[in-house]
């Protein structure tokens, strides 16, 4: 694993926050290393082995989804004091602001010493009856597009030394 290396960890329930994680990688990919792993597929050993992070998850009842917990949660520990310094950025998927969630990552990425690098990303689906709540999402390019963006400043950021 390289130091250079972005890892992408996500989770989707209704696909919005897979395909602003998948966005994110296609803008990556080509311009320097990178991984995508769904989060209940990463471990420490991953977290340790990249040089910077893009955490992709949705907001669920205003908290991060319960596999993206789950993830911090097995890895917070066996990384802490190993990780100072490393950057982050988010991607939200969520029916209204995404505070909650954005709320959570921020408070883990403190503990874990990690430099913010990109402004936070909330794609709002305006989901707010169990129907819309449930409903596959399909994002707007215009989302998509930052979420490319901010993918492949990461990873140029993390092949140039920036940070």
């Amino acid at each position: 694993m390289s130091s250079r290396q972005l890892l992408i960890v996500w989770h989707s329930r209704t696909g919005a926050a897979k395909a602003m994680a998948e966005a994110a990688f296609e803008g990556a990919r080509g311009a320097g290393d990178v991984r995508v792993l769904r989060a209940c597929d990463a471990d420490s050993d991953d977290v340790l082995g990249a040089g910077g992070y893009i955490f992709a998850c949705p907001e669920n009842l205003a908290t991060m989804s319960g596999e993206m917990k789950e993830f911090f949660d097995r890895c917070y520990y066996p990384v802490l004091g190993k990780v100072e310094g490393r950057a982050f950025a988010t991607l939200i998927a969520a029916g209204s602001d995404g505070a909650g969630a954005q709320a959570q990552i921020d408070r883990i990425a403190t503990g874990w010493r990690l430099k913010r690098v990109a402004e936070r990303l909330i794609a709002n689906t305006d989901a707010q009856t169990p129907d819309e709540i449930l409903a596959p999402k399909t994002l707007d390019e215009a989302i998509l597009k930052q979420c490319r963006e901010m993918g492949q400043a990461l990873v140029t950021g993390l092949e140039i030394g920036a940070f």
